[in-house]
């Protein structure tokens, strides 16, 4: 539009709003893509990928007590050669029962909608976020051991948020308020403002997560239920393209 906002012409008025109706619509899934069978077993099957992640935190940390391992020396040190080994160790480690017990609901919730809502996204972000924040924070981090998967729930949290900003399903767009309304204070742990709290894995996790949720905004896009009004609006438009071509 080359009129500016405060010179806005008929024209101008004509357009604009189908735009803006367009980018503020929500789209309801294809039933049968959503039918309840098949979104149970999804569900079921991606709690349970959350429940073994989770109980895998719980057996780790529960042996590392046991026998007096002190795993958490396995953690990232930033700009060692020996703290490297914690971009893959780190998350799995954590201080102790409180520090384990905290992250643990928000991973089951996070983990299950992370694989319920975008199976084939959670196959290249969960990675990502794993590896990468653990990366950024030896890279960058402050000078201190730091472990836990915090990173995780934080990466997760940004991703199914922003996943939902972005697309316009129904499902996105709830699940994405449900974070907000669950997990909102969390943007408080990526500020420098608590001590003994990994700021740094939480910003880069939130970071790197958003970027991700921008590059695979098209995947996982469900089928979206079509109207069938709609099928005759094509049908009218087919219809018009052809008497078009024939006057010519």
């Amino acid at each position: 539009m080359s009129a500016g906002f405060g010179h806005k012409t008929e024209t101008d008025t004509v357009c604009w709003f189908p735009v803006l109706e367009e980018s503020v619509q929500l789209h309801l899934l294809d039933p049968d893509y959503s039918g309840a069978e098949r979104a149970r077993a999804n569900f079921a099957l991606a709690l349970r990928i959350a429940l073994v992640f989770v109980a895998l935190l719980w057996l780790v940390h529960g042996v590392d007590r046991a026998l007096g391992l002190e795993l958490a020396r396995f953690g990232i040190r930033p700009r060692e050669a020996s703290g490297l080994t914690g971009i893959l160790c780190a998350p799995l480690l954590h201080a102790d029962w409180r520090h384990l017990f905290d992250n643990s609901l928000p991973l089951l919730v996070l983990v299950t909608g992370m694989l319920y809502l975008y199976p084939h996204s959670a196959l290249r972000v969960m990675p990502a976020v794993y590896l990468g924040a653990g990366a950024a924070v030896w890279a960058l981090g402050r000078d201190a051991v730091h472990i836990g998967a915090s990173g995780l729930v934080y990466g997760l949290a940004a991703y199914i948020f922003a996943g939902g900003i972005l697309r316009r399903d129904v499902r996105a767009v709830a699940a994405a308020m449900a974070v907000y309304f669950l997990y909102g204070t969390l943007v408080f742990g990526i500020l420098p403002i608590r001590s003994g709290h990994s700021w740094e894995t939480h910003l880069a996790a939130a970071v790197l997560a958003v970027l991700l949720a921008i590059r695979y905004r098209r995947l996982d896009t469900p089928p979206r239920k079509r109207y069938a009004w709609e099928d005759e609006d094509d049908a009218a438009d087919a219809d018009v393209t052809g008497d078009s071509r024939d006057s010519r």
